[in-house]
């Protein structure tokens, strides 16, 4: 993330509001409008896309296959990872090469696409075991806090958003910034020609706004990224353990 500092200059405490005793003035900061005036990076923006179905006509993947054409097509850079062969979470150890593949894809990316099938009313354990090696911190660094994500799902019946849905509230919990469209396909059997390609249809349509709002929402946010995602509770608390750690009392 170049142009900007990631920990904006702290408020002076003579502008202090006085009707909040409570607020460390220290760690407290005014959101700022230079800080959102980044210089642009130059590199084309990149995506990971994650699908929820080995089967060997997974309509999660060709749906998956058919955003990557797209955002190929409005200039990003994408990888689809193929979760063939991912172990179980706590079935083996992070250094697993399809567990170590994942995670630096998800480093790699500015944004990602989730595509899962509908099963039993939920995404799949294909999909959520994915998900689960994600990490939400690697050392210092956060892997997915302030990328983009969009989510998208198949479902063999009648339109449904329940894994769309689901895959919201993760996204919430990971601090990735979800964009506000996402696609449900409905009866994908009959939306995919024999090349596994997508039919002329609404569904293309809403896919095609998906990824067009991804690209823009990424182009917005990838360089503010870490401004968006700082927060007054978190550098409060980087504090105290710096504190702790050299502090002699605390030894």
């Amino acid at each position: 993330m170049s142009g900007i500092s990631a920990h904006p200059r702290a408020m002076p405490a003579a502008d202090a509001p006085a009707d909040l005793p409570h607020l460390d003035i220290a760690h407290f900061r005014k959101p700022s409008h230079d800080a959102l005036a980044a210089e642009r990076a130059a590199h084309a923006p990149r995506f990971l896309l994650l699908y929820g179905s080995l089967r060997a006509r997974s309509y999660s993947r060709l749906l998956a296959e058919e955003a990557q054409r797209l955002l190929r097509a409005m200039g990003g850079q994408t990888r689809v990872f193929d979760p063939a062969g991912l172990p179980l979470v706590d079935d083996t150890s992070e250094d697993h090469p399809k567990v170590r593949e994942l995670r630096e894809c998800v480093q790699w990316c500015e944004g990602m696409v989730w595509s899962s099938p509908e099963r039993h009313g939920a995404m799949t354990g294909l999909m959520k075991t994915q998900i689960d090696w994600i990490p939400l911190s690697i050392g210092s660094l956060r892997p997915t806090q302030g990328k983009t994500l969009a989510v998208m799902q198949v479902s063999g019946g009648s339109q449904s958003f329940n894994a769309v849905n689901q895959m919201r509230l993760l996204g919430r919990w990971m601090r990735l910034l979800t964009i506000p469209n996402q696609s449900s396909v409905a009866k994908a059997y009959q939306e995919f020609d024999e090349a596994g390609r997508m039919k002329p249809s609404a569904y293309y349509d809403r896919v095609v706004d998906v990824v067009e709002e991804l690209v823009k929402f990424t182009l917005l946010t990838r360089e503010v990224a870490p401004h968006l995602v700082d927060r007054y509770s978190e550098r409060k608390d980087k504090a105290a353990r710096a504190n702790r750690i050299v502090d002699p009392a605390s030894l």
